[in-house]
């Protein structure tokens, strides 16, 4: 059966209350800010602990002009792909937006946070390299947003690489399955979550896609990471994606109280102005539980500052590429 997307009204934001890293408790008119310092692992800005009962408030989001197709990669690993996948992905959906999240990582976490199932033999990214299968035949609907679908990866598309190295157009599967998609559902945007690799799993998405999304751990070796991921894309323009460009930087895990944090953002933006997000995604607790209750914390904690972060990252993303007004 074919799955369409459902067009989601968004609603009136109310007032609401959180706490920033430093603790100082901060009222807020619903919308998105950015967010600062480092949450506290007692005191996190939402009392309630285990999951919230009440989806996040979201202002509807301006819809692209065309569809986006975005993967987001670093060839680092640790620096919170799927989570800022999942986060972002969801804050969009409701936001208002259609949105499919592609997991081509056999471990499939972006589809247990998403709350699909990935079990063995579920029917999902595998089948649609291999066999051609069309997306919208296996594409689930996500139980945090009636815009929100999801490709899932089962641990068969282990196996995906090794079986795709002989075929012909192997570097194209998902593109094709991607346009016809497209064409199909009416979808505003497409998250892929890749592996910490760059086999074909990644090659594929990399093809399939025309922006690049970039989380970057404020770290140390912070930049290392996207240098080599640098040196991919030119690889990939020059043979296979012409279109494909650096768009978004993401600075997750960030701590305003260290100095190498503040350091390492301001080294980023140095080299990439134009691509890094306003917003830092600070290193949160709450953004560290949700994954054990199969959640994103967009809707596990919609008032911790790691979820009010990646709100106001979605709203920069979904402004960048505004084109015709919500429902038109």
């Amino acid at each position: 059966m074919a799955l369409f997307f459902r067009k989601r009204k968004g609603r009136e934001a109310g007032d609401e209350q959180w706490e920033d890293g430093d603790g100082v408790s901060r009222e807020t008119d619903g919308a998105p800010r950015r967010a600062v310092g480092l949450e506290s692992p007692h005191d996190d800005g939402d009392a309630d602990e285990g999951v919230s009962e009440l989806p996040p408030v979201a202002e509807p989001l301006p819809r692209p002009a065309k569809p986006r197709v975005i993967v987001v990669a670093n060839q680092k690993g640790g620096v919170g792909k799927t989570t800022t996948a999942v986060n972002i992905a969801t804050a969009m959906a409701l936001g208002g937006l259609n949105v499919l999240v592609v997991d081509t990582d056999p471990q499939g976490n972006a589809s247990t946070a998403l709350g699909v199932d990935h079990s063995p033999g579920t029917k999902g990214t595998y089948e649609v390299l291999l066999d051609r299968a069309g997306i919208i035949e296996y594409a689930q609907p996500s139980p945090h947003s009636p815009n929100l679908h999801v490709l899932p990866a089962a641990i068969d598309l282990s196996a995906a690489e090794l079986e795709l190295v002989n075929e012909r157009g192997r570097e194209h599967r998902m593109r094709d399955a991607i346009n016809q998609y497209i064409e199909e559902s009416g979808v505003d945007y497409v998250f892929f979550d890749c592996p910490p690799s760059l086999g074909l799993l990644t090659l594929n998405a990399l093809v399939a896609s025309s922006e690049i999304l970039v989380p970057i751990q404020t770290e140390y070796y912070a930049l290392e990471g996207v240098t080599q991921l640098m040196r991919t894309i030119n690889r990939v323009k020059g043979n296979l994606n012409d279109d494909l460009e650096l768009s978004t930087i993401v600075l997750t895990m960030y701590d305003a109280r260290t100095n190498l944090s503040r350091e390492v953002a301001e080294e980023v933006r140095r080299h990439f102005s134009a691509q890094t997000l306003a917003t830092e995604i600070p290193r949160s607790v709450k953004i560290a539980e949700a994954p054990s209750y199969g959640l994103p914390v967009i809707t596990y904690q919609p008032k911790s500052v790691g979820a009010v972060a990646y709100q106001a990252a979605a709203v920069e993303m979904a402004s960048r590429g505004a084109g015709e007004p919500q429902g038109s």
